[in-house]
This record gives structure tokens, sequence and C-alpha cells, in this order.
């Protein structure tokens, strides 16, 4: 069911006519005898009760018309309206809204827990499919935003392993666009579009964060020490060559050897070398 603008009439000139309608039958009714206060008393109760017509529609906001339970149309223009009193009006919101879904825990690909949250925005765009497609499009966002992060939660490790991997942790922008595409899917049938879709808690769970913490550390000393070896041997290379080029000393395999292992111990070494005094006595 798709929506389908219908007109509307304004309310205030309608009111008008209503109330001179109603002030008409007043002075019949106090005025003359015979028929015409019946006519009045019908054509006053009658003008009474289309003043049901009217509703007030704000900006941003949409009337979906109803005639005894088929859908008849929808109405947007601001203010106050009048459309045939029989019909059933509802009024749905259009504007922007937002909300942090719930922290979820749920397992990353890897099989790891993890808690996971995300701020939704999203507008009601067809407001027929809001009303009569699902029975509380409200709710029915709600629910449906969290079974998607869920989904797209399972479908990608926390933390990166490999250069071309996408994870929750290191590619923000890419997760928002894939939850963007599952939000999309799930709630395009409600009539609801889907502005932007953005993480907002990502955690380890608090049984494994310990372990996790860890995990990382070692990850970072590991590579830090990886790029502390290569920067070594690339100096101790350069010392060689610049050694053998200049003709300063000459060394053979057996010193070339001890002079690489020397090197690397003070290059790579977690301490700074320290010079070694001689204490032994002067006389």
């Amino acid at each position: 069911m798709q929506e389908n603008p219908i007109r509307s009439l304004p309310g205030i000139p309608v009111l008008l006519v209503q109330l001179v309608v109603l002030a008409l039958c007043a002075w019949t009714l106090m005025g003359t005898s015979g028929v015409l206060p019946v006519v009045a008393i019908v054509v006053a109760l009658a003008t009474a009760f289309t003043l049901i017509g009217h509703y007030m529609i704000e900006p941003n906001q949409a009337a979906v018309l109803s005639l005894f339970g088929k859908y008849v149309g929808t109405v947007k223009d601001a203010g106050l309206r009048w459309n045939n009193p029989f019909l059933t009006k509802k009024k749905v919101s259009l504007r922007v809204r937002n909300f942090e879904s719930g922290r979820l825990k749920v397992n990353e690909l890897e099989g790891s827990p993890i808690e996971i949250a995300a701020v939704i925005v999203w507008r009601v765009v067809d407001s027929a499919e809001a009303v009569f497609n699902v029975d509380d499009y409200e709710s029915f966002v709600h629910i449906q935003s969290e079974a998607a992060l869920r989904a797209m939660a399972t479908s990608y490790p926390y933390d990166q392993h490999e250069d071309d991997q996408i994870s929750l942790r290191s590619h923000p922008t890419e997760i928002s666009d894939r939850l963007k595409e599952h939000l999309d899917e799930r709630l395009t049938a409600a009539g609801v579009d889907v502005l932007d879709a953005r993480i907002s808690h990502l955690a380890y769970a608090p049984e494994i964060a310990h372990a996790m913490l860890q995990r990382q550390q070692a990850n970072a000393v590991i590579a830090a020490r990886t790029r502390i070896v290569a920067g070594a041997v690339g100096m101790v290379e350069m010392a060689l060559m610049e050694l053998q080029k200049s003709g300063v000393v000459t060394l053979d395999e057996e010193r070339k050897a001890a002079m690489v292992s020397n090197l690397l111990v003070v290059l790579c070494g977690d301490r700074g070398t320290q010079p070694i005094i001689n204490t032994g006595s002067l006389y």
C-alpha cells in the first residue's frame, strides 16, 4: 500500500460558514413559527455534525484518512483542515527522530562475546505504509533495528587481523554503511527511511575483556619489536657497508658476526647502553 495524497478544505473559511449557518438557524428559531423552526433545527444539527470534520495538522505531520476501514488518502497541508466528517483521521509524524539501542551482547565473527549499541536516525516517508503495513511502526523500528545490529555484528570480527579485512573497531565508516543497508532492508516495508546509523558503544564482554586486553597488548609489543628489529638490521647493514667502503678497518667473517651481534644487542635492547668504568686502584 502506497501513500495517496488528497486535497482538503481550509478549516477557517469552512468554520466561519458553519458559524454563520448556526447563527441563522438560531435567529430562525427565535423569530418564526411553523415549519421553518423544524427545518432550522435539522439544518443546525447537520451543521453541528459537520464540525467533526475539522482537524489540525502541524508542520512535518500527516493525517491518514480512511472511510469505514478503507484507505482514502493522506493530507500533509499544515494548519486547520476540513474533510468529510465520516472519515477517520490518524496523524503520523514525519519529523526526523533518533534513538539509541540497548547494549546487545552478541558473538562477533570469530565467536568472541562483545557488547555493541548503535544510534539510529530515521523518519517516516510513507505514512500509509507506516499505519497499515505494520501494527505499531515505532515499536517495529526499535525491534528491527536491534535485530539488524545483531545480524551485522555477527558478520564481522572485532579486530582487524588482515590488511584488507573489515572489522568493527577499525572501519567505523564501512560498518555504519553496512548497518544502514541492513536497516533499509528491514524497515522499507514500514515506510521508514534510515538517514544514519552509527555504532555508539563497542567493547568486549566483561568476562573476556581482561584476556583480550592482554592479547591486544601482546600484539602491540610484537608489532613494535618487529619494527625495531627491521630497523636495527638495516642500520647494521649500512654500518658494515660504510666500514668496507671507507677502508678504516678490515673485518673477517668471524669479526663481522661478532660486530653484528653486538650492534643488534645494543639497538634492540630495552635499556640504553651503560659505559663500563674501571674503578681499580690508581696506585
